[in-house]
C-alpha cells in the first residue's frame, strides 16, 4: 500500500500473543450479566463520546456487563470491524508515493492490550501515575491481532516506523514537515481529537476508562 511511516504513542513493554480464547482469562466473575440493557446503552453513549471523564467510574451494576463484553467475544468483533472499516478507507487512497504518507496508530489498547494489567490486580481500575507505571515498567502488554493486522496490511516494502510521545502537537509538527496523515486510529477520544487530526480518523472501543 506504500505508507512510509507509522507513528506509534511509546510505551515501554514487552509484547507477547494475544490469547486466541479470552474465556482463559476469567477471573472476575461477579455472577451472571445483569442489567444489561441499561449497561449497553450506557456503553454507546460511552463510544460517542457522549458521557465523559467517566474515569473508571462506570455504573456499578454495570462491572459484569463489563467483565463480559471485554472478556468474551463482542469487544473483539467491534474492534475487528473498525479495523476492518479502516483499512477499506485506506485501500481506497491515492498516496502522493514520497515517502511522507503517514498513519498513526494510538498504543495503549490499540495496538497493545492492557487487559492483563487489569486482570492481574482484579479490577478495572487504571492508575496510569503508579501502579499501571510499574507494571508496564515489567513488560507484558498483549499484541492485539485484529491491530496487528491492519499495521501489517498498511505497510508494504521498506518502511520506516518511528515511535514517539504525541497527540495534537506532534501532529502539527508532521505535518508542517510535510508529511500527509491519512489515518488516525485510537481507542481514547483524545487520541483522534484537538489539531491535524488526518485526513480520517477511527474510534477503537474501550468502556473501561477515559482519557481527558
Amino acid at each position: 500500500m506504500g505508507f512510509s511511516l507509522l507513528i506509534l504513542v511509546a510505551t515501554i513493554a514487552t509484547a507477547v500473543a494475544f490469547p486466541i480464547n479470552n474465556q482463559e482469562y476469567l477471573v472476575m466473575p461477579h455472577g451472571s450479566p445483569t442489567g444489561s440493557g441499561d449497561c449497553v446503552t450506557w456503553r454507546w453513549a460511552v463510544e460517542t463520546n457522549n458521557i465523559k471523564d467517566f474515569s473508571n467510574a462506570f455504573p456499578d451494576q454495570c462491572i459484569d456487563y463489563i467483565d463480559s463484553y471485554m472478556l468474551g467475544s463482542q469487544y473483539r468483533q467491534d474492534f475487528k470491524l473498525v479495523c476492518d472499516v479502516a483499512y477499506e478507507y485506506a485501500q481506497g487512497l491515492n498516496l502522493t508515493g514520497d515517502g511522507k504518507d503517514l498513519w498513526v496508530f494510538d498504543v495503549d489498547d490499540t495496538t497493545l492490550s492492557c487487559l492483563p494489567y487489569f486482570l492481574e490486580q482484579g479490577s478495572w481500575e487504571l492508575n496510569v501515575h503508579s501502579s499501571y507505571a510499574q507494571w508496564t515498567a515489567k513488560g507484558g502488554l498483549l499484541v492485539i491481532p485484529e491491530a496487528l493486522d491492519l499495521y501489517n496490511k498498511l505497510i508494504k516494502g521498506d518502511e520506516l516506523v518511528h515511535s514517539a510521545e504525541f497527540k495534537s502537537s506532534k501532529r502539527k509538527e508532521l505535518e508542517e514537515a510535510g508529511y500527509k496523515i491519512w489515518g488516525n486510529i485510537g481507542d481514547q477520544w483524545t487520541d483522534i481529537t484537538g489539531t491535524n487530526i488526518g485526513d480520517r480518523a477511527f474510534k477503537l472501543p474501550n468502556p473501561v476508562y477515559y482519557v481527558p
